[in-house]
């Protein structure tokens, strides 16, 4: 009698346990389930700003992280699977930044942190790195100094502050873009320094690159010709305005071979447009977040 109620007893615990880790992952899975996270978007760099009025930094070509305290989320709110070890000892303050490991490998970053189900190997080469604090109050720059020192008291490998610097005038700010760009880099950000953080679209932030960029829809292959035989020669696209135009430059040996495929959305670069809005020197950069 006394063993069949011990059995009882641990057969109750173990339900009981096992009710609690579903109401964990459930409350984890309600939160990935809400709304986008309220983030702050860059606008278009502006020529006529005041350069001393900005703090700037390199424009990290990863995938955006928003740390919540307790969960971290992807620019659309989706719930992101790091290892227990990527996200140990980081503080419980909501945290803005890019998930990143180095210059022009946005893809193996997107394909790593997307990853459902792996072993967690590919979160070694990554670090999110951190560039705001969303619920702190006050102006940008008197949050950079919190920043680092969250930053420094988690003692995480995978935890990094992006370098912000001040640039005296127009003429220096475009130097370092060169420089930047040349590196294989993205291009710059601009934070006002007297901004507080405002979620949604704002002239806070600002964007610059020496190209422009924007998304179309991939609606036909192009096949190639001459080097590029059995292969692709260019993808047909349309934009949202529903303009219709070819990209043939961009792609490596790979991506010829196993090219977007038609429906997915993808990012392309260009200099200016004609008087159709047709884009100018369309260069394929990468296909778009699927999330």
């Amino acid at each position: 009698m006394f063993r069949i109620k011990y059995q009882y007893i641990l057969y109750f615990n173990f339900l009981l346990l096992l009710s609690l880790d579903i109401n964990a992952k459930q409350a984890v899975v309600s939160e990935s389930a809400s709304e986008k996270p309220p983030l702050q978007l860059a606008s278009s760099y502006q020529k006529n700003i005041v350069i001393k009025d900005y703090w700037v930094s390199e424009k990290l070509d990863g995938v955006r992280g928003y740390w919540t305290g307790k969960a971290l989320f992807t620019r659309s709110g989706n719930l992101l699977s790091p290892p227990e070890w990527f996200i140990e000892n980081w503080p419980k303050t909501a945290m803005d930044g890019e998930l990143w490991s180095e210059r022009g490998q946005f893809e193996k970053i997107s394909g790593c942190v997307r990853r459902k189900y792996s072993d967690g190997e590919c979160w070694k080469n990554l670090k999110l790195m951190v560039f705001d604090l969303p619920n702190q109050p006050g102006s940008f720059t008197l949050r950079l100094p919190l920043i680092k020192q969250l930053v420094q008291e988690s003692e995480s490998a995978y935890l990094a502050m992006i370098p912000q610097k001040k640039i005296a005038n127009h003429t220096d700010l475009y130097a370092l873009l060169d420089n930047v760009v040349k590196q294989n880099g993205e291009g710059l950000m601009l934070h006002l320094a007297k901004a507080h953080y405002q979620p949604g679209r704002s002239n806070n932030v600002l964007k610059l690159k020496k190209y422009q960029d924007a998304e179309a829809i991939v609606i036909a292959h192009m096949p190639g010709k001459g080097k590029y035989q059995g292969q692709l020669g260019a993808i047909k696209v349309r934009t949202t305005e529903g303009i219709i135009f070819k990209i043939g430059s961009g792609f490596s040996d790979l991506q010829r071979q196993q090219p977007p495929k038609i429906g997915n959305v993808i990012t392309y670069k260009y200099i200016g447009k004609t008087k159709r809005g047709v884009p100018r020197f369309a260069s394929f950069l990468r296909i778009k977040n699927p999330h």
